[in-house]
Formats: structure tokens, C-alpha cells, sequence
């Protein structure tokens, strides 16, 4: 009888600038057979390098990377996509026998690869016409969300153009509440894969961050920033969001000094750690860890090889 050998494949997660890029980094060069697939929905955009602290090319010569340099600034990244490009490398890793580590701060983009869901399709025309109305008419498309999903628009708030004009173009467009679709963030199923989390007490996260950044700006982000917004095809409105790139492109516009885009960045960082803290915070299958070296060790426990005749 014919046995299939279980899978090789972790999550590790947390906040950002929380050391967990790092700790699987060493993990999977130690071992030799695992990669790294980049969970990040701005480390997908080339050029996009410094600022979303994407592996070097120093890192990459030691470890295979993949989910990275999928797309142009100037395009729009979906979900269903890095979906898509996810479950081609999980199985091209599974097919050879070797490990992957699933790495990164996107809530949405791991559960969308931890738990497959369901993701709901792209209406082009659609979306272009209600981003137009937006400008003017955002209080009567919240209305309209308000009258076609309730449920949806309870859960954004009624400035927020971008997630309004997204539920609306998937109601409307599918026929389907936009919040029939989350139905799997609200609950969590059986652990496909597991998830290691690396936590740090807010502090120490806040004085990484602010000395991270600082590097950053050493390392030459304001001339990255700078070169992405002088590119003739100009940034989607996703990658123009990019925390820290959306503050220096503010400066760059002559909207902000510098020394208040930094502040600025620096505080925006310090907001989406709180997020991510509490977005994998929700997921009761994440087995935390405060100590880097016992999530080390936890690590290694789980992605390294199977001992011959032993987990099949």
C-alpha cells in the first residue's frame, strides 16, 4: 500500500519588526531543504525592496524565496492571486519532498493559504465605476452596502472607500453578499497547517520599529520611494498604501517634511503591529512563543525531515 509522507509545511507569524523573518530565515538555511514563501501583500511588488524589509539578495543566495517580485508597482495584487501563486510552490515543494516555511504580517493573505478559502472574484468595470462615484457619492454607496449586505457594512467603517467599493463590487457583481465570503475568518477550522507565533511585549516592538525605520532611511528608502513614484506607470492604489512608502510619497509631493513623514511612518508601523497583534491573537491554533529560541527549537521540531520510516 502506498503511503504519502506528511506534509512539511509551517507558519510562522506575528507582528512586524517582531524577529520572525529572521528566526525562519536561520531555521530553513540550517536545514537545507526548506523555503521560504513570503507572506506579505507588498513584498509581492518589484522594486518595492527596503520598506517592506524583503529578503536581500545575500538572504536569497542562502534560501529559495518565493510569493516575492510577483507583480509591477502600477498593478493591482489580488488575494486570489498570491492564492494561486501559493499553492503552486506548496505543491512544487511537496512534489520534491521538501520543507517550506510560509512567513509574514498579511492576516488575510495566510489564512487565505492556511485555510483555502474562498475568494471572491474580480468585477473590473464594475469596481472602476464605483471607485469613480466614491469621490463624491461614498455616503451613498455606505448606504447602499448598508441596504444589500448590513452585515458587511457593519464591519468598515463608512470613510473607508477602498473596502466599501470592494464589498459593493462583489455583492453587486456576484449576486452574493460580500460578507457571505468571510464566513471562514470568523471561525477556524481544522489546522492544516501549523503556526508558530513570535510575540514581543509593545516597548521593545515599539523602539524596534522606530530603529528599524531609521535604518531603513540609511539603506537609501527615500531614493527607492522617490524612483517608484517617478516611474511613468505611477503606483496602484494598493502599492501607494504601502506603510511607510504612503508617508514619504507625502513628503515627496510636498505635503509633509521629512521629519514628519518619518514620525508619521513610525507611528503608522506602530498602528499595523496592533492590528496584526490582534488579527493572530483571534486564531486560537497559533502556538505562541515570548522566547525567541523556544520558538527556535519548536520550529525545527516540526518543519525538519521525517525520520526515515517514522511519519509515514
Amino acid at each position: 500500500m502506498s503511503t504519502t509522507p506528511r506534509p512539511r509545511v509551517v507558519a510562522v507569524v506575528g507582528t512586524t519588526a517582531s524577529g520572525k523573518s529572521a528566526l525562519a530565515h536561520r531555521v530553513a538555511r540550517d536545514l537545507g531543504d526548506v523555503a521560504i514563501g513570503t507572506v506579505d501583500s507588498m513584498t509581492v511588488y518589484r522594486g518595492m525592496d527596503i520598506g517592506t524589509a524583503k529578503a536581500t539578495p545575500a538572504e536569497r543566495a542562502e534560501v529559495p524565496y518565493y510569493l516575492l517580485d510577483l507583480a509591477d508597482p502600477s498593478e493591482e495584487f489580488t488575494v486570489a492571486a498570491f492564492q494561486d501563486e501559493a499553492r503552486r510552490v506548496e505543491d512544487q515543494q511537496r512534489e520534491v519532498g521538501a520543507g517550506l516555511l510560509y512567513v509574514g504580517g498579511t492576516g488575510l493573505y495566510g489564512r487565505a493559504v492556511i485555510d483555502a478559502l474562498t475568494i471572491p472574484g474580480q468585477y473590473p468595470e464594475l469596481r472602476e465605476e464605483l471607485n469613480d462615484r466614491a469621490y463624491d457619492e461614498l455616503d451613498v454607496l455606505y448606504a447602499d452596502l448598508q441596504r444589500l449586505d448590513p452585515l458587511a457594512a457593519s464591519r468598515m467603517e463608512r470613510k473607508n472607500a477602498r473596502r466599501i467599493v470592494r464589498a459593493l463590487e462583489v455583492t453587486i457583481g456576484s449576486g452574493r453578499p460580500f460578507s457571505s465570503y468571510g464566513d471562514g475568518l470568523e471561525s477556524y477550522g481544522t489546522e492544516r497547517i501549523f503556526q508558530i507565533g513570535l510575540r514581543m511585549g509593545r516597548d521593545e516592538l515599539d523602539e524596534r520599529i522606530a530603529a528599524r525605520f531609521s535604518t531603513w532611511m540609511e539603506q537609501g528608502l527615500l531614493d527607492e520611494v522617490r524612483t517608484l513614484a517617478e516611474r511613468p506607470q505611477g503606483l496602484s492604489r494598493t502599492a501607494c498604501q504601502a506603510v511607510g512608502y504612503k508617508e514619504l510619497l507625502s513628503y515627496l509631493d510636498g505635503e509633509l517634511t521629512l521629519d514628519e513623514a518619518i514620525e508619521q511612518a513610525i507611528s503608522s508601523t506602530r498602528r499595523l503591529a496592533r492590528r496584526q497583534r490582534r488579527w493572530f491573537a483571534r486564531d486560537p491554533r497559533v502556538r505562541w512563543f515570548d522566547d525567541a529560541d523556544e520558538a527556535e527549537d519548536a520550529l525545527r521540531q516540526l518543519i525538519a525531515p521525517p525520520v526515515s520510516g517514522v511519519g509515514n
